[in-house]
C-alpha cells in the first residue's frame, strides 16, 4: 500500500476523512456538510460521526475526537479504512491540519489505516474475490508533512511492515507454513541486512535439544530452530533477545485435541511470528540496538513415531521432563530455545512469546496477554511498552507453590502441572530453563494472536500480528543507543 504526506489540501477522489471536535472549519465546509452534520447531530464527541459526498464527488467522513488519547487519530482512521472495504475506493486521505495533532498522531494514523485495510484473501480465486479494488492509498494531510513522513518511515512505516508479516504467517495454511518452508521464508529476511542461521535435526541433536524434537518426532516434516541477528548496536553490547514458539500445526500429538475448530491450529506458531515480525521491523527501521530472534519450528502429529505420554525426555539444559500431556508441547519447544539463547547470546533481557495455553483466554480474554516475570523493572517495561503500542500485557504471579506442582516422581519435573492456574504453571516451567542471571519474561498470547471476530477495526479475522508492536516498542525504549 502507498502511503503518502501532503500539505493541506482537499482530495480530488476517493475518500476524505476528517477528525473533528466540532466538524467545521476544514477544507469541505459547504452548506450540505453543515446540514449532514446537523443531521447526524454531530457535536465532535467520541463516538459522533456522519458522512456524505461533497461537489467534487469525494465521499467525506467525520469522526468526533471526544478526549484526547494518543490512539485516537489512529483508531478513527482504522474505522474509516475499514468502512471503505469493498467500496471501490483506492485512496483514503486523512485530514490532521489545522488540529494539534502532532508527527507521531499522523504518522500513527497512516499506520492504523494501514492495518484496518488489511485482508487475507491469497488462496482466494478471481470468482470469490471482490469485485471492487481495495483499498491501495493513503495520503496524510498534515500541516508538518516531512516530520510525518519521517515519524512514519523510521518508526511507524517498518513496525506495519512487522504486523503485516506476522499476519500473513498467521493466517498461512499449515501445508504453506511449515518448519522447512517457514525457515526458507525467513532466510529470505537476509534482504534486511539480518544474519540469518538454520540449524535442522542433525544439528538439534548434536546440541542435545530432545525437549523441542520429542515434539516433532510424530511428523515427516523435519524440525528447525532459526536463528536471527540485528547488529545495529556498538559492538560487544549484550543483545536484546526474543524467542518464539512455532508449532506450525498442533494436533495434540498422541494426546489428541477434539476435532472441532482444530482448523485454527495452524496459528500455534503465533509466538513466532511476533519475533520475525518484530526482527523485520527493527531491521527495516534499522534500530540502533543488538537484537536475536529465536523460534522454534515443529509440527506436532500423531503417528507411530510420535512422543507419548509418559516418556521422558532429556532437554538440552540436562534437565529431565516427564511428557505426561503431548498436547503441552509449546512449553517444550521453548524450553530448548530458551537454554539455548541464555547460553550462546547471554542476553541483557529476554522475553518469550507463545499461544501456550487455553487458561489465559479464560483468565484474559482477548483484550491482554499474559505477562509472567521475577523482573519487576521489566515488567514496568513491557507493561509501559504495552500502553504506547496497542499489544496490552497485564502481569499474573509467579511463585514456589505453584512450581511445586510441577515435580514428579520420575524425572526432574513434568510438563503439565494439573488444571488449576495453567498458564502460570506454564510459565513456571519455562522459568526453570532461564536461570537466574538473565531478566525474562513470558508472554501468553494464546488469546490476543488468534482473534476471531475481533471488534478492534485494526484487527482481522484470526491473525493479529499481536506482540510485534510491543516488542519493536520495547527494543525502541530500552535498548537502542
Amino acid at each position: 500500500m502507498k502511503v503518502t504526506f501532503s500539505a493541506p489540501s482537499a482530495a480530488k477522489n476517493g475518500a476524505a476523512l476528517i477528525i473533528s471536535n466540532s466538524g467545521d472549519n476544514h477544507a469541505y465546509d459547504s452548506d450540505v456538510v453543515k446540514a449532514a452534520a446537523k443531521a447526524a447531530k454531530f457535536h465532535g464527541k467520541a463516538g459522533d460521526s456522519f458522512d456524505t459526498y461533497v461537489e467534487s464527488g469525494v465521499r467525506l467522513y467525520v469522526r468526533g475526537r471526544g478526549d484526547a488519547d494518543i490512539f485516537d487519530y489512529e483508531l478513527a482512521a482504522a474505522k474509516t479504512a475499514k468502512a471503505l472495504r469493498g467500496s471501490g475506493v483506492k485512496t483514503l486521505t486523512i485530514h490532521l491540519d489545522g488540529t494539534d495533532a502532532t508527527a507521531d498522531d499522523a504518522a500513527r494514523a497512516a499506520l492504523g489505516a494501514r492495518l484496518a485495510a488489511y485482508i487475507w484473501d491469497k488462496h482466494k480465486s478471481k470468482a470469490t474475490k471482490s469485485k471492487k479494488d481495495p483499498l491501495s492509498s493513503i495520503v496524510v494531510v498534515s500541516d508538518d508533512p516531512d516530520a510525518a513522513k519521517a515519524a512514519y518511515e523510521n518508526y511507524y512505516g517498518p513496525a506495519g511492515d512487522g504486523v503485516l508479516l506476522a499476519r500473513d504467517l498467521v493466517n498461512a495454511p499449515p501445508n504453506e507454513i511449515y518448519p522447512k518452508a517457514y525457515a526458507d521464508r525467513i532466510e529470505g529476511l537476509r534482504e534486511l541486512g539480518l544474519e540469518v542461521e538454520v540449524l535442522g535435526e542433525p544439528e538439534l541433536n548434536k546440541l542435545g535439544m530432545h525437549a523441542l524434537l520429542g515434539v516433532g518426532l510424530g511428523s515427516e516434516r523435519e524440525s528447525q530452530l532459526v536463528v536471527m541477528r540485528w547488529n545495529g548496536g556498538e559492538e560487544g553490547v549484550a543483545p536484546a533477545c526474543l524467542v518464539g514458539k512455532g508449532v506450525t500445526f498442533d494436533t495434540g500429538g498422541i494426546s489428541l485435541k477434539p476435532g472441532n475448530n482444530m482448523w485454527d491450529m495452524k496459528g500455534d506458531m503465533g509466538g513466532s511470528a511476533a519475533v520475525v515480525g518484530t526482527m523485520c521491523a527493527v531491521a527495516t527501521r534499522k534500530a540502533k540496538a543488538n537484537v536475536v530472534g529465536i523460534v522454534g519450528l515443529v509440527e506436532n502429529m500423531p503417528d507411530g513415531k510420535a512422543q507419548l505420554p509418559g516418556d521422558i525426555v532429556v532437554s538440552m539444559s540436562g534437565q529431565t521432563i516427564e511428557v505426561q500431556n503431548t498436547d503441552a508441547e509449546g512449553r517444550l519447544v521453548l524450553a530448548d530455545a530458551l537454554h539455548y539463547a541464555v547460553t550462546k547470546y547471554k542476553p541483557a533481557a529476554m522475553i518469550d512469546l507463545a499461544t501456550l495455553t487455553g487458561a489465559i483466554i479464560v483468565g484474559l480474554g482477548h483484550e491482554y496477554c499474559g505477562l509472567f516475570t521475577p523482573d519487576d523493572d521489566l515488567a514496568k517495561q513491557i507493561y509501559a511498552a504495552g500502553e504506547t503500542s496497542t499489544d496490552k500485557a497485564w502481569r499474573l504471579p509467579l511463585h514456589d507453590a505453584y512450581d511445586k506442582l510441577l515435580n514428579s516422581p520420575n524425572a526432574d519435573m513434568k510438563n503439565i502441572g494439573g488444571r488449576a492456574a495453567g498458564s502460570i504453571t506454564a510459565a513456571q516451567f519455562l522459568k526453570r530453563f532461564v536461570g537466574k542471571d538473565t531478566p525474562w519474561a513470558h508472554l501468553d498470547i494464546a488469546g490476543t494472536g488468534m482473534v476471531n471476530g475481533s471488534k478492534d477495526p485494526r484487527n482481522p479475522t484470526f491473525g493479529t500480528g499481536f506482540g510485534v508492536r510491543l516488542l519493536n516498542r520495547w527494543i525502541a525504549d530500552n535498548h537502542e543507543g
